[in-house]
């Protein structure tokens, strides 16, 4: 398997940045920039394609609504021309709190309008003239949307790749449906691989049935906190507070994906108390709801042989690549982190 990383995108960049080079040295193999309301990805993303030189560069996501589907594709091809091919197109369609919220863009239609960027994107980065009739998106503007001077243009520059990887972040049934059917990677957030075939099977199925054979084998790639050591248990507290945060606070009851991806786990009870006591501003008393099992099944904390044993059972899963959060006190021991899960991960 893989291992990436995904940077902090709270702190300080430039100095998390600096020390990549040593993640680099020591392994990882793609490193995932998140994109929510504070500094855009693509600017990092450039930052860290002129201090790297081997490491894959994924958008970890960017917001579908956020762009139009022609600018997406220019982003990528040019993220691609400036780390020399090393690009991954990440795309989610984020929720309803960012893109109405900070974005003022209705969230309509995730589903439709993400096939419809994917077949756009490719169509750009094959060069070809854009023309594309779709239920959410026309190109050119039809008669009467607009000026009525559009034209059908292609992309100038020449793409370093004609057709730039694409993963998206899906967790829903259908939306992990159009995943396997169109994209070359899925990245689900809470992966539990004991429940994957349970909860994603019928819909990777459906999928892959309808998958085109250029696009390969699809690369799953999941999310786990990494800490190796005989008293490294106690940090699993740490993932309380985000999935806490996800499970209770990530949107309004019955309409919330995360709570419903932990009902779907089997933890029903436990994600309406969650949800109930973070929306009543209770922030603690959830967080310490969050059954201590869900944490230990979708993280990689612990002794050295409970590591491989979850290590395995991701495998067995199908998982291809592993985005672990190395928690260490000093940059020295999360680089050391980064080489002992690269070799039990060969």
């Amino acid at each position: 398997m893989r291992v990436g990383m995904a940077l902090n995108y709270a702190g300080g960049f430039k100095e998390t940045v600096a020390e990549l080079a040593d993640y680099e040295s020591a392994g990882l193999d793609i490193v995932f920039v998140a994109e929510a309301y504070g500094f855009d990805a693509v600017s990092q993303m450039g930052y860290i394609a002129a201090r790297t030189r081997r490491v894959q560069i994924a958008s970890g996501i960017l917001p579908i609504y956020s762009r139009t589907p022609s600018l997406l594709a220019m982003t990528a091809a040019g993220m691609d021309y400036v780390s020399d091919g090393r690009f991954v197109l990440g795309l989610g369609a984020s929720g309803p709190q960012v893109v109405e919220g900070f974005h003022g863009v209705p969230y309509t239609a995730p589903l439709g309008r993400t096939r419809e960027v994917i077949e756009i994107c490719r169509k750009v980065w094959r060069r070809e003239r854009l023309t594309y009739e779709g239920a959410h998106y026309t190109l050119p503007l039809p008669p009467g949307q607009g000026t009525g001077l559009g034209k059908p243009l292609k992309l100038i520059n020449h793409p370093v790749r004609p057709r730039i990887p694409i993963v998206l972040a899906a967790i829903g049934p259908k939306n992990v449906e159009l995943t396997a059917e169109l994209a070359e990677g899925w990245e689900p957030i809470f992966y539990v691989p004991e429940k994957a075939a349970e909860v994603w099977g019928p819909s990777l199925k459906a999928g892959t049935a309808r998958r085109s054979g250029d696009l390969g084998e699809l690369d799953v790639i999941a999310q786990a906190a990494l800490a190796i050591g005989e008293d490294a248990g106690d940090l699993l507290e740490l993932g309380r507070p985000m999935a806490a945060l996800y499970i209770g606070g990530m949107g309004a009851r019955g309409r919330n994906f995360y709570n419903d991806l932990a009902r779907r786990y089997g933890y029903e009870k436990e994600a309406r108390l969650i949800q109930d006591l973070y929306l009543d501003g209770k922030k603690d008393e959830a967080a310490a709801a969050v059954p201590r099992e869900l944490l230990e099944k979708m993280s990689l904390v612990g002794p050295e042989g409970f590591v491989r044993e979850r290590v395995a059972a991701l495998k067995e899963s199908g998982v291809t690549t592993l985005n672990v959060a190395p928690l260490a006190a000093t940059h020295e021991e999360r680089v050391r982190l980064v080489e002992k899960i690269r070799d039990i991960a060969a």
